[in-house]
């Protein structure tokens, strides 16, 4: 039997026809814009010549003839750009033209069209980055790859950044193992083992999100906004040989300071040079630290200075722009429309008058020889300055009664003799490093909360219980009276909460206690009275004898709020004094969630076992939502308990009220009242209907 031969395939001829021959055929099938522009693509084209050649069709007469013009259904862009560059003078009109001429009859200029559209395969992202680094090998620079590809020079570095990925990893993402979300989380970092160790770890479980990814790559750098951060400043860093790893594909508010030791030391060495230009003005000691401890002034006076008198041409600007502001403003107030140049002038007169008004101090010579000044990192990396405390072995003697403290500064039976502050590190409890929190066991009963614990929980109780008293002298005075009594009529104290000789306990060992908004509000009202009060301690009982009933009240219940103390500490045990701590607040109508404490990571959730971090997600949410956790480990569930337990109200049992505890008992309390039903506030990988498993992931995308 004879074989049938086989048709060999003809391919259609390019030929060179010039352009006035050639007209754009109607029948493209390319009618929406999507991509490089027509002006773009013909910036290329005059860069780098016609790369594809035009796909077009003889034209024919009514007897089928060829008529010496084509039709081009295909590459209809390609057409307009090579107009646009003759318009411009940049080309003639007779320019021969690369084209691929179709004659065949079998298919139509619209299938031609639509092929050409369709059957073509995107570049995979994996070359483009390839290619751009090749370009920059080269010699090119970002802009000028930019400029060349129509894209703008941040598209260029993230690309770049990409391709400096570990290898390994990006041999993977080629395989499709690893997802291009995941890759930009990985150019964080620059260190290709360390990646690749992330990877490792991240590619066993369910946890491989680009926030988590970012998370470890960056979990032993220090964040540029981080006060250390700012108060050095990049740019002294960068000098010093500090590296910052910079994320282009998401906010990263600065990036991240990699050497931590070195961000330290620059800011030893900087604060010290501050420090040293401080006592300068004549002090007799400067003590300068990243944070001080709450409590760190105790047992010392201070002294305040008087604001700089202002020189008669002061005074005449500042009234000139005080006139001009409020008639300004007045005007202003009456317009209907908003102006922004209007209001660009009102905040600029506004920052004249206070930069008049913020005027120095001027403290006295005489008083600086004997005082001292705590100079620390505010929370936005500027320097908080506290100035004129005097040591009591620093006070003038003529004038120093026996036993007086000062009503300037705070005392403190725990503090050293010498009054000096010893820093936040090093500090025992029990023998013990205050480290606090319980170990990461995985038992099945929940064990006590740790004794540094309870006593970190019970100082911020205290403090806010001190700082609910001060708004209310009425109660203020009963306390003080109620102390009163004990000691004149039982010589026996220890039935109240109170330490009516007015020391105060500084809490040494809890961390942060001075960034609580209770101390913060408290040092504030002390500053108040302490600029009040005579500079003569002779002349404060007339200055007391002065004042409206109001204001001693006030005066009266803001010493008596510091003496409270309501701290459960393991060595000093003080159950009545504790329970009067607790009929002091159900007076004051007192809660911890009312004064503003909420469970966060820092001063609960990272502190205790996963076993409580989930009783309190399932007391305050309900059982389902401890569920969401459960799978998680302690760092991130106690994150993502601190995102459940937001607005729930849940409060860990040293600071929950008796009335609270009773009703808990009694079955009066829905634990699962809080439970949530919106899954919009959590995030993606919690959300699916298994949390946790690869699938979830993947819809959460």
């Amino acid at each position: 039997m004879a074989k049938t031969a086989i048709q060999k395939i003809t391919l259609n001829q390019a030929e060179n026809i010039p352009f006035d021959k050639i007209e754009l055929s109607q029948k493209n099938v390319r009618s929406i814009k999507n991509g490089v522009t027509i002006e773009q693509l013909a910036e290329d084209i005059a860069h780098r010549g016609l790369l594809q050649s035009l796909n077009v069709r003889p034209i024919r007469d009514a007897d089928g003839q060829e008529t010496g013009r084509f039709d081009a259904p295909a590459g209809g862009r390609r057409y307009k750009a090579i107009e646009l560059l003759i318009k411009q003078k940049r080309m003639a009109k007779t320019q021969p033209t690369p084209c691929v001429v179709n004659r065949a009859e079998t298919t139509s200029a619209e299938e031609d069209s639509l092929a050409e559209n369709t059957q073509r395969e995107e570049l995979h992202p994996m070359d483009q980055f390839r290619a751009f680094k090749t370009l920059s090998d080269q010699g090119l620079d970002t802009s000028e790859i930019a400029a060349r590809f129509f894209v703008s020079p941040t598209f260029v570095k993230q690309r770049l950044k990409l391709a400096a990925v570990s290898s390994k990893l990006l041999d993977i993402y080629e395989k499709g193992e690893i997802r291009l979300d995941q890759l930009e989380a990985f150019s964080v970092s620059e260190d290709h083992v360390r990646q690749e160790q992330v990877w490792e770890r991240v590619s066993k479980s369910h946890m491989d999100e680009p926030y988590y990814i970012r998370r470890l790559l960056t979990e032993t750098t220090v964040r540029a906004d981080d006060r250390r951060a700012i108060y050095v400043g990049a740019e002294a860093y960068e000098v010093a040989g500090g590296v910052i790893m910079r994320d282009l594909f998401d906010e990263d508010e600065g990036g991240w300071f990699q050497d931590a030791a070195l961000l330290e030391q620059l800011v030893f060495e900087k604060l010290k040079v501050d420090a040293e230009a401080i006592r300068a003005d004549g002090w007799k000691w400067v003590e300068a630290a990243i944070s001080l401890p709450y409590g760190h002034a105790s047992g010392m006076r201070r002294f305040y200075g008087e604001l700089r008198e202002m020189t008669a041409e002061e005074i005449e600007k500042l009234d000139a722009l005080q006139a001009e502001y409020d008639k300004l403003d007045a005007e202003y107030a009456e317009a209907e429309d908003y102006d922004e140049a209007v209001e660009n002038k009102i905040e600029q007169l506004g920052g004249e008058i206070d930069a008049l008004n913020d005027r120095p101090e001027v403290y006295d010579p005489e008083q600086v020889r004997i005082a001292g000044v705590f100079v620390t990192l505010g929370v936005s990396g500027r320097l908080a300055i506290e100035r004129g405390f005097v040591r009591p072995e620093d006070e003038p003697k003529a004038g120093a009664a026996a036993g007086d403290e000062g009503i300037g500064g705070e005392t403190d039976d725990d503090d050293d003799a010498d009054g000096h502050y010893h820093g936040v590190n090093g500090v025992m409890v029990n023998g013990k490093p205050a480290t606090g929190g319980d170990d990461d066991s995985e038992d099945d009963g929940i064990k006590p909360l740790s004794d540094s614990l309870i006593y970190e929980l019970t100082a911020q109780r205290t403090l806010a219980l001190r700082n609910t008293l001060a708004s209310e002298p009425g109660i203020a005075f009963v306390a003080a009276l109620h102390a009163f009594v004990l000691q004149t009529f039982h010589h026996f104290s220890s039935e109240t909460c109170l330490e009516v000789s007015l020391k105060t306990n500084g809490f040494p060992g809890v961390k942060d206690l001075r960034e609580t908004p209770w101390a913060k509000e408290i040092a504030e009202r002390h500053q108040a009275w302490g600029r009040d009060l005579p500079e003569d301690r002779k002349d404060f009982w007339d200055f007391l004898l002065g004042l409206d009933e109001a204001s001693r009240k006030a005066l009266f219940a803001h010493c008596v709020s510091l003496s409270v103390n309501a701290v459960n500490e393991k060595w000093n045990r003080r159950p009545q004094a504790l329970a009067h701590a607790d009929v002091l607040a159900s007076t004051l109508q007192f809660d911890m969630v009312s004064a503003g404490w909420t469970p966060t990571v820092d001063n609960y959730l990272g502190k205790v076992t996963k076993t409580r971090i989930l009783q309190a997600v399932r007391e305050a949410r309900g059982e389902e939502s401890a569920q969401l956790i459960d799978h998680l480990k302690k760092q991130d569930m106690a994150r993502e308990a601190a995102r459940l337990l937001e607005g729930s109200n849940w409060l860990p049992e040293p600071l929950r009220s008796p009335e609270d505890v009773t009703a808990e008992a009694d079955g009066d309390i829905d634990a699962t009242s809080g439970e949530i039903d919106d899954e919009a506030n959590l995030p993606a990988y919690l959300t699916g209907d298994d949390a946790g498993s690869p699938g979830s992931l993947e819809a959460a995308e």
